[in-house]
């Protein structure tokens, strides 16, 4: 008698239901895994939060003041460069 597993070998394709069984069970695989790796994630307090926001806008925010600046700069040496040339 021939064993399941040389039984499929030598069918060739194998059915859909045992397709749709393998990606049933991967997708379960897979959503355990990701919960599994969820509870190793370290989490940051409210007091972290609130901090690394502060630092990022304050950061945002002085990126916005600097490219204004360049802006501002190019804009007048555009202007003296057009006052020049007319």
């Amino acid at each position: 008698m021939l064993s399941e597993e040389k039984l499929e070998k030598t069918e060739g394709a194998k059915t859909p239901e045992k397709k749709k069984v393998r990606k049933k069970n991967r997708l379960a695989r897979w959503f355990r895994e990701m919960k599994s790796e969820l509870k190793k994630v370290v989490w940051p307090t409210p007091k972290q939060i609130i901090n690394n926001t502060l630092v990022s806008l304050v950061v945002m925010a002085a990126a916005a003041i600097v490219i204004w600046g360049v802006d501002q700069v190019g804009a007048q040496i555009f202007r003296m460069l057009i006052t020049l040339g007319g």
